[in-house]
């Protein structure tokens, strides 16, 4: 390690390891020191380090490309320690070639690390206590266990590590450390037991920058805790037990220099997960988009073919599906369906698509717990519901979740997307619905998913004539009239001029005269069943289709 307190590249990667990222280009061996990480991404200028010896994460960047080339010699001049890349597959000799000739570092990242997460544990790495701690032999990063009882024997008492979602993850068990009812129960289920008294716990905890006290409860025993974060975001907690109530000011202390060395291993046990999540995700679009596949994907998703089993459609309501929040927010919804599908069905399939999370729900016996031996469309439709509510109390955004039918096995699973995407539809064209969590089944939208389909299909047959809904609009709007409004409701009331009166706050007399000539004047007859289905049809679906 450096006197100096800036870290080497060399201590970097030890820490990382080389899993995640891999020298493309021989070390040199003098000391690279690294200041910090920047990321580059290629439609942006590139970013100036504040000071020389900054990691530069190159976004989007092919390594065949000849804007790579182009990267390293600005990176080098600019006083960058190294670049990372992606290679996925691509040759990567012109780019070596050209960092060797300009002294950069040049580094490859494990493909399925996303770059945030690579941002986040590269940060981690150049903690001082990160660094500190590798030196002083803390346990590999990834070795979660060996972390707790090595936190639990430094601060002095039993220990577990948990995700932001109250899972334990780690304990110690280290001889000699009293624990309590509720970490026993805690331990059993990996799961921290429900209860008001630990919600305020956990509200106390990610509100405070420093390591929280808190007394025991009824039975059990006080203990030291801290949360694990990384920038903003909170990555767990650690939980330190405090038998006697002898842990002092040193141990509080202890524990809150120990977050970032848990923050690092959470980021990687995380990235791990995110890899096989990737994985499994890319074999349920390829089950998606060629169900023929069926043969090869089962197997490598754990699932018999013939299972019965339905897909589920999760989306984020944004007026701009493109915006880049509404995007963050729709990868935060798709670990958030990811996590309770993997808790209720073991790890089948998840995967955001054009901005729509889709879930395999196989129906059949659980890894994780019983499941009826019939038809499970209800226990489906309440685990649907479940995760929309859950995701709206996490993300603070409307969520609409539709629910395929049930088909008879993986071969079918198309079948099942297309209702669950007509119902994503129909609850999107429900009109006044102040419900945060929008949540239906195919069944229970089937008129008004009947009408998206049809819609879809008129607005893709430009052979139908169109032309008298956009008539009867354009003549209100040049004459002042309210010809359309008049005639949807009218249709709408099932031809009951009474109902229509009232909906409209007219006479009756108004709705019979608008009737009449709006015959006269657009031409169609309303004793014709037909031509009422039609017009009505044009009439209901004209924002839909621009009609």
């Amino acid at each position: 390690m450096l006197d100096t307190g800036v870290p080497d590249l060399r201590q970097v990667l030890d820490v990382l390891g080389s899993a995640l990222l891999r020298p493309l280009t021989e070390l040199p061996e003098r000391p690279v020191p690294v200041s910090g990480v920047l990321i580059f991404e290629r439609r942006a200028p590139l970013p100036l380090p504040p000071v020389r010896d900054a990691i530069l994460l190159a976004v989007g960047v092919g390594a065949a490309e000849a804007q790579a080339k182009e990267l390293v010699d600005a990176a080098t001049e600019a006083g960058y320690a190294c670049v990372v890349v992606k290679s996925f597959g691509e040759p990567v000799t012109d780019l070596v070639d050209a960092a060797q000739r300009s002294g950069l570092v040049l580094l490859a990242a494990d493909e399925a690390v996303a770059w945030h997460h690579l941002d986040a544990m590269v940060s981690s790495a150049l903690a001082p206590t990160v660094r500190f701690a590798q030196a002083a032999g803390t346990p590999a990063v990834g070795d979660l266990f060996a972390l707790a009882n090595a936190i639990a024997g430094m601060v002095g008492g039993a220990t577990v590590i948990e995700d932001p979602h109250r899972r334990i993850l780690a304990y110690s068990t280290l001889p000699g450390q009293a624990v309590d009812e509720g970490r026993s129960q805690g331990i059993l289920g990996l799961q921290v037991p429900e209860g008001p008294e630990y919600d305020e716990q956990y509200r106390v905890l990610t509100q405070a920058r420093h390591t929280c006290r808190f007394a025991a409860f009824p039975g059990g025993l006080p203990r030291l805790g801290v949360a694990v974060r990384v920038g903003s975001e909170v990555l767990g907690s650690i939980w330190v037990v405090d038998a006697d109530g002898h842990l002092d000011a040193t141990a509080e202390q202890a524990l809150s220099d120990v977050a970032d060395i848990v923050s690092l291993h959470l980021l990687a046990a995380r990235t791990a997960v995110d890899a096989v999540r990737g994985r499994r995700a890319d074999l349920f679009r390829r089950l998606l988009a060629d169900p023929s596949s069926v043969s090869a994907v089962a197997p490598q998703l754990g699932l018999d073919p013939n299972l019965p089993v339905a897909v589920a459609a999760f989306a984020v309501a944004s007026i701009d599906a493109e915006d880049v929040l509404t995007a963050h927010t729709a990868n935060r919804l798709a670990d958030l369906v990811s996590l309770h599908c993997e808790a209720r069905y073991g790890r089948h399939g998840c995967a955001l698509i054009d901005g729509t999370v889709y879930a395999l729900l196989p129906n059949g016996p659980s890894p994780n717990g019983p499941s009826p031996s019939g038809p499970s469309a209800n226990s489906h439709r309440e685990l649907v519901a479940d995760i929309a509510r859950r995701a709206h109390g996490a993300l603070r955004v409307r969520v609409r979740a539709g629910l395929g039918s049930l088909v008879p096995g993986l071969g079918s699973i198309a079948s099942s997307r297309a209702d669950a995407d007509l119902v994503l539809r129909a609850l999107t064209d429900r009109p006044g619905d102040p419900e945060w969590c929008q949540v239906a089944t195919i069944d229970e939208v089937w008129a008004s998913a009947t009408l998206s389909a049809l819609a879809h299909i008129l607005a893709t047959h430009e052979v139908l004539p169109r032309s008298i809904g956009p008539a009867i609009r354009a003549h209100d709007l040049k004459h002042g009239t309210t010809y359309a409004s008049t005639l949807l409701a009218y249709l709408d009331a099932n031809s009951d001029v009474v109902t229509a009166s009232n909906q409209l706050s007219v006479h009756p007399n108004t709705i019979r005269y608008r009737l009449s000539r709006a015959e006269e004047i657009f031409g169609f007859d309303f004793t014709d069943p037909d031509e009422r289905l039609v017009l009505w049809l044009r009439l209901r679906l004209g924002d839909q289709l621009g009609w």
